[in-house]
């Protein structure tokens, strides 16, 4: 977590308050399941606000001559092929019967989609 220290205000010459409305903090929290009190909406309002100001002004850096990555530090991805395991019979019956729910030999889970 970022303490207070650790964040400069953004000074501008012309100040460009890039404001995020209550309604749309309230909405946001919503979608993100976050059961924030009006205190805490109004808190996330101020520094919702102040993160799409630091973006602005970011905005300002000219990066024209920084070659574009999506890492800092040139990494590769280790790939290996998927493989199969196959068990025995009797070892999966004995997984699907730990099971808390299942239909045949299947497990039951909740759906990942909603329908």
């Amino acid at each position: 977590m970022i303490s207070k220290k650790e964040v400069h205000p953004v000074k501008r010459a012309t100040p460009k308050i890039r404001r995020i409305l209550f309604n749309r903090v309230k909405h946001i929290a919503k979608l993100a399941r976050l059961g924030l009190l009006p205190d805490e909406l109004k808190k996330m309002e101020k520094e919702l606000s102040a993160v799409l100001d630091y973006i602005e002004k970011l905005k300002e850096v000219d990066v024209s001559n920084v070659k574009p990555t999506s890492h800092s530090i040139q990494i590769e991805n280790v790939m290996r092929e998927d493989e199969v395991k196959r068990q025995s019979r009797e070892t999966v019956d004995r997984l699907v019967e730990m099971a808390p729910e299942r239909r045949g030999r299947y497990i039951k889970v909740k759906a990942v989609f909603g329908l």
